[in-house]
């Protein structure tokens, strides 16, 4: 697997401030990877080494994350996220590309598409692929950490975040977790420039979510692309409770469902997910 110093040293950083990476084989077919909270594009590390199909992955730390900028008293905003990840498409000349996405990078993926049904996207989706998340912000269960730091208190509360309580935070979610020594890795991308005391603000999307939720579950369900769903049950915050409004809702999406599996399914058992996704390109 790709290191996260690999990582970093294998992108760059965008006029934006945001880090950016294309990765494989200029020619092939692009996969555009949307990262979740409170990680970073190095999330899909894991998945990219197992999954042998020719592709060129475009993955960008959201603003606020990982190696991207961090700017302070900052209001942070999917649709913000969005207009940069449309922006490193323009950087890389994409001009049609699948999208993957896990967690926050749902909510970017679905204002994506909303883009795409108002003709407002220059670049041509070819299909959606999500990985638990909170598409319908109903079912959402932020863990009482989110709640706290998205609550009045949360900007004393960042900054006494540490790495013990980050990987056994997340670490809960997951059914079957890495090591924590992957995890502590995890929070070095959260925390480098001191990214976690911005917890708060990127917790915005929370509520963001709820005001924007009738274009976002429209687009989901109207896009007329192919989607999928690859879904760990054992999931606290978007788990085995969401599946029943996927399957009622979005008629004639794929989904599977990994038993066993948490919030991550790609983190926790990419060996298991790479075969779900042979035909991506």
């Amino acid at each position: 697997m790709t290191s996260l110093d690999e990582w970093w040293s294998g992108g760059e950083t965008l006029e934006s401030g945001v880090f950016a990476r294309a990765a494989g084989d200029p020619a092939a077919p692009a996969v555009t990877w949307l990262h979740g909270f409170p990680i970073s594009s190095w999330d899909w590390a894991k998945l990219h080494h197992a999954l042998t199909v020719p592709r060129r992955d475009i993955t960008i730390d959201f603003l606020g994350f990982g190696a991207s900028a961090k700017p302070k008293r900052h209001r942070y905003s999917i649709i913000e996220q969005a207009d940069l990840m449309v922006d490193a498409w323009r950087h890389y000349g994409v001009t049609r590309t699948a999208l993957v996405a896990h967690d926050y990078g749902v909510s970017v993926a679905q204002e994506l598409l909303a883009r795409r049904a108002e003709g407002q996207l220059q670049v041509e989706l070819t299909q959606a692929v999500f990985f638990n998340g909170g598409l319908f912000p109903a079912l959402h269960r932020p863990v009482r950490i989110q709640k706290i730091l998205a609550g009045p208190l949360g900007s004393l509360l960042g900054p006494l975040m540490s790495e013990d309580k980050f990987v056994a935070g997340y670490r809960a979610v997951l059914g079957q977790p890495p090591s924590d020594d992957e995890l502590r890795e995890h929070w070095r991308a959260f925390s480098r420039s001191n990214g976690h005391h911005q917890a708060h603000a990127l917790l915005g999307y929370i509520a963001e979510r709820r005001r924007n939720e009738e274009r976002w579950v429209g687009a989901l369900i109207d896009a007329d692309l192919p989607k999928r769903f690859i879904w760990g049950p054992n999931d606290p915050v978007s788990g085995a409770h969401v599946l029943p409004e996927i399957e009622a809702r979005v008629t004639g999406a794929q989904v599977t469902v990994l038993e066993g599996l948490g919030h991550a399914p790609h983190m926790e058992d990419p060996g298991q997910v790479a075969p779900l996704l042979l035909d991506l390109v």
